[in-house]
C-alpha cells in the first residue's frame, strides 16, 4: 500500500485485503500527525478525514457528556479518540469515549487491553459523511454498551442488546434525563456561540434534575 493513497481528496476510504501488521503500521506511522481516523474490521480498513463540521459536532457532544457528569455528580473518565483494539480482528478511534460505570476497573492504566480491560462506557460518534455500520459492528465486538450518534440532522441513543445496536429514548449512563432533547441544542452548533451553547445546556440539565 502506498502513501498516495491517504491523501485523495476524499473524506472516505474503505481498503479491503488490509493485513492486521499493516494497520499496526500505519498506526505507528501516522501517530505523530494524526489528521486520519482508521477503523478496522476483520481486513478491511476505513480511513477518514475529519471535516471541520464533523470535529465541532464531536467537541460540543464530548462537551455536552462531561457537562452532564459535573451537574448529575457522576465520575468519568473521559480517553478522547483513544485507539482500542482486539489484535489480528478488529481496531478503531471512537470520535470520543468515556469510563463511567467501570471507570473503577481503568483507573490509573497507561494502556488499554481490551483482553483484560471493559471497553468504554459510552462513546460518541458522529457520522455526517458515511455509514457508521461498519464502527457499530466493531463496537459491537468490543461489547461497548452504548452509542450516541449524530448524523448532521438526528441525535439516537444506541443500546447493544445480543450483539446488535437499537436505538432508545434513555441513556444507560444517564437514565434520569430526556437525552433525545439534545437534538435541539446540536442544531444551534456553528449558529450560536459554542460557550455560550454549553451555558444553555448545563441550564437545561439543571433544570431537569
Amino acid at each position: 500500500m502506498t502513501s498516495n493513497i491517504l491523501l485523495q481528496p476524499t473524506e472516505i476510504v474503505h481498503l479491503s485485503g488490509i493485513s492486521w501488521q499493516t494497520y499496526e503500521n500505519l498506526l505507528t506511522e501516522l501517530s505523530a500527525s494524526r489528521r486520519l481516523r482508521l477503523t478496522y474490521n476483520r481486513g478491511t480498513l476505513e480511513i477518514m478525514v475529519p471535516s471541520p463540521e464533523h470535529e465541532s459536532y464531536k467537541k460540543v457532544l464530548g462537551r455536552f457528556v462531561e457537562t452532564l457528569a459535573e451537574e448529575l455528580e457522576v465520575n468519568i473518565q473521559p480517553l478522547g479518540s483513544t485507539t482500542f483494539k482486539r489484535p489480528e480482528l478488529i481496531g478503531a478511534e471512537p470520535d470520543e469515549c468515556f469510563y463511567i460505570k467501570n471507570i473503577q476497573l481503568i483507573k490509573g492504566k497507561k494502556r488499554i487491553n481490551l483482553q483484560q480491560d471493559p471497553p468504554p462506557d459510552l462513546v460518541v460518534e458522529v457520522d455526517i459523511t458515511s455509514s457508521s455500520k461498519n464502527r457499530f459492528e466493531v463496537y459491537a465486538d468490543m461489547g461497548v454498551p452504548e452509542i450516541w450518534l449524530y448524523d448532521g440532522n438526528d441525535f439516537s441513543i444506541n443500546i447493544l442488546e445480543n450483539q446488535k445496536y437499537i436505538s432508545v429514548e434513555r441513556s444507560l449512563a444517564f437514565p434520569n434525563l430526556p437525552l433525545t432533547e439534545i437534538s435541539n441544542f446540536l442544531e444551534q452548533v456553528g449558529e450560536k456561540d459554542y460557550l455560550e451553547l454549553i451555558k444553555e445546556f448545563r441550564q437545561w440539565v439543571k433544570s431537569q434534575i
